[in-house]
């Protein structure tokens, strides 16, 4: 009942803000200039607009998933030296929540990871999910259509991901290493939680680790979540979850001005106090982020929030969830199933407020059997959630170490 009438209270606020399709993003003054850093960007492609600039040879790729979508890949086949080998291994490089692939490219060429990736002989693989930027096609539908937008991570697990790493796999011949960041992680965990995936996989390496999310504290996530504001905006129509647009802002505003809730530094009040960020990595950050995902996505996330489980989506009815599933409660993802013989490179940061310790502490309890020489985990007490891809230091605390790792697998 309380959750209920948090949910209409909720309701009732936005509706009164008055819904328009576009507004500036948080225009007052106290959200420290996020209004014109969240204005939409453009570009002719991340080969072109990121990549070759910076001298490194770069391919577009495209690949269909089995339910329809046209997903956008890029491909850094050689260094920046240009030098070919017959032996760089393929590495899949996938982002997180509300990103694309240009996460991996932020940073200048000397510290970001598919730059670096590169330069150290691998085959580097950029993939961008659905309904981001560069992946919003589909053989039959449009972004404008709500079935376009009718997925969540679950999908992404059962298409996105089996596609995208059959297509590395089936170019390269041969298997590949895995690199995922935050919900990119949640992935690649349920997916291995089902044994899928792993007859093409070297080894993976893992940032920011998601599955349990039940104790994350981060103000922003974990009051969306408590007040059904992903429900509230699907209850209004909205199948599209786009940060940039007019009807989000005004719920992230709703959240900004509740007690306890400071938006100040809207980033640090959603991943926490990241210790290593300089002002021009955030610009280029928000130059180009954040990206749309679907409501329904959102409402899966926040459903684990609350439950504090790894379970498909909850379609919140008995009868719905048989149809779909066979059995009255969504199936859960077992990550005591993951292969104990599978290659694992786990980091995490110490002031991460969306993969929390207490999290990812329970993560690795799951993977206690987890042979000991194949599970290395680093533990970075300062880094919170975007020092793993946006972090001045991240090359020498966390990608060294990792690269080290794949060379090893």
């Amino acid at each position: 009942m309380a959750n209920r009438l948090a949910f209409v209270i909720t309701l009732t606020l936005f509706c009164g803000l008055a819904v328009s399709s576009r507004t500036k993003v948080f225009s007052v003054e106290s959200q420290d200039g996020m209004a014109a850093a969240l204005a939409p960007s453009t570009g002719d492609g991340i080969c072109a607009s990121m990549i070759e600039p910076q001298d490194y040879i770069c391919e577009e790729h495209t690949v269909t998933t089995e339910d329809g979508y046209i997903l956008s890949m890029q491909r850094i086949p050689v260094g920046r030296s240009g030098r070919t080998s017959g032996n760089r291994p393929p590495v899949l490089l996938q982002h997180g929540l509300l990103m694309d692939g240009i996460t991996w490219l932020l940073l200048p060429p000397d510290q970001s990871l598919a730059f670096l990736l590169a330069d150290n002989g691998f085959d580097v693989w950029i993939a961008n999910t659905r309904g981001t930027k560069y992946s919003r096609g589909h053989v039959s539908l449009s972004p404008d259509d709500s079935a376009y937008w009718d997925w969540t991570w679950d999908e992404l697990v059962a298409y996105d991901l089996p596609a995208t790493f059959q297509y590395v796999h089936d170019q390269a011949g041969r298997n590949l290493h895995y690199v995922g960041h935050s919900l990119g992680t949640l992935m690649a965990l349920a997916a291995f939680s089902k044994s899928q995936l792993v007859s093409t996989l070297r080894s993976a390496a893992l940032l920011c680790p998601i599955a349990y999310v039940g104790q994350m504290t981060s103000p922003l996530a974990r009051n969306a979540a408590d007040n059904f504001l992903a429900e509230a905006l699907r209850w209004l129509g909205l199948s599209e979850f786009d940060p940039r647009g007019g009807a989000v802002v005004k719920l992230l505003k709703i959240i900004c001005d509740k007690p306890g809730v400071d938006c100040t530094h809207l980033l640090t009040s959603f991943t926490g106090q990241n210790c290593c960020l300089n002002s021009s990595i955030v610009d280029m950050f928000l130059s180009h982020e954040p990206q749309s995902t679907a409501t329904k996505n959102m409402i899966h996330i926040s459903q684990m929030i609350r439950e504090g489980t790894i379970a498909m989506y909850d379609y919140d009815d008995d009868d719905k969830n048989r149809e779909h599933y066979g059995q009255k409660t969504p199936p859960v993802y077992n990550m005591t199933s993951i292969p104990n013989d599978l290659p694992l490179f786990l980091s995490y940061g110490g002031a991460d407020a969306l993969s929390d310790v207490n999290d990812v502490k329970l993560l690795l309890d799951s993977l206690k059997d987890h042979d000991g020489d194949k599970l290395v985990k680093q533990y970075r007490v300062d880094y919170a959630h975007a020092d793993f891809v946006m972090s001045a230091n991240a090359k020498e605390d966390v990608y060294d170490p990792l690269i080290a790792f794949f060379k090893l697998q």
